[in-house]
């Protein structure tokens, strides 16, 4: 299935900003962290759609993820 993923902030390092990517039917949100090789720790905010998901949510193909970084500051 092709998804639409979108990285943010210190995602995007050697990586990408938005690419359409295929993935196998019935993937969550942690398979492809796990594809992208990004610590599940690391993760802030899932989106599907513009909606809060967690990484066991199951991507159906069309959908768009983007994923945000948690972020530190002091």
């Amino acid at each position: 299935m092709k998804i639409t993923v979108k990285l943010f902030a210190i995602f995007r390092n050697d990586r990408f900003k938005i690419e359409d990517r295929e993935y196998p039917k019935d993937a969550t949100v942690g398979d492809v962290l796990t594809a992208l090789d990004i610590d599940h720790p690391e993760l802030g905010v899932a989106l599907i759609n513009g909606r809060h998901v967690d990484t066991e949510t199951v991507l159906t193909d069309g959908q768009t993820l983007s994923l945000f970084p948690k972020v530190g500051g002091g």
